[in-house]
């Protein structure tokens, strides 16, 4: 593979899924650490992406509020964001992940929505201090500062004395085999104890993640309630999804 094509691949993969690891692009494509290593440092440089230990992030998490012209996707996502916005009723307690379709989702809230968000994303706390009517409950006692969200013991037992309408999750990854997956063991332990301190449970999602799985098991198929693509509901993408129960939007 050309370093160009590494380059491209690379970007395109952090697009996706927010963050790569060294590791898994070695063995993806079949080159040395050393190969990897100095791709993402040339990538740095060019100001294409964060490097950090063991891999690298995308340029979204460069700033805490969220640069939208460094957001992959940017118009999927509202309209992602915007299909959400139904389920959302005034006097609900909801859960939320971090990640840019979410933080589209919160910026979207109609400003006559009175609502509790309960989050450990700090660009989800930011946008939720602009709402007149949202309430916020920040979670966690550890900040993941690349990813800008919180973490910890503290989180997971906050969460767990939770009894939310709604949990919505951004997703790394989802296929209807490996179910909804991510690459962070500390965010996983998180987004678990939302998932089951959740009356319903919606993963937002652009379509080009459907399909693709990462190395840890949030939950299966049948934790999911709603999922919200980009896509028309009668889109063949969807159909699998469909067929394991799973609600489309």
């Amino acid at each position: 593979m050309l370093k160009k094509e590494r380059h491209a691949y690379i970007l395109h993969q952090l697009n996706l899924h927010n963050k790569v690891l060294s590791v898994d692009l070695c063995n993806e494509m079949a080159v040395s650490e050393d190969t990897i290593r100095r791709d993402l440092q040339e990538l740095s440089d060019a100001g294409q992406l964060i490097r950090v230990h063991g891999g690298a992030l995308s340029m979204a998490f460069n700033e805490v509020r969220f640069d939208s012209a460094n957001v992959y996707s940017q118009a999927h996502k509202k309209l992602i964001a915007n299909k959400a916005l139904g389920l959302i009723k005034s006097g609900m307690f909801i859960l939320t992940t971090g990640g840019t379709t979410i933080l589209e989702m919160i910026r979207s809230l109609p400003h006559h929505l009175k609502i509790t968000v309960m989050t450990g994303s700090i660009p989800v706390v930011n946008a939720c201090m602009a709402h007149p009517n949202v309430e916020v409950v920040v979670i966690g006692d550890k900040l993941l500062k690349d990813s800008k969200i919180t973490v910890g013991v503290n989180a997971i037992e906050k969460i767990n004395h939770v009894n939310a309408d709604i949990c919505f999750l951004g997703t790394n990854a989802i296929d209807v085999q490996h179910g909804y997956t991510d690459n962070d063991w500390d965010v996983v332990q998180v987004k678990k104890a939302m998932v089951n301190s959740a009356a319903q449970v919606v993963c937002m999602t652009i379509s080009e993640k459907l399909g693709t799985y990462q190395p840890i098991s949030v939950c299966s198929l049948d934790k999911i309630d709603y999922l919200i693509t980009e896509l028309e509901t009668t889109d063949e993408i969807l159909k699998p999804f469909i067929d394991a129960g799973v609600r489309v939007i």
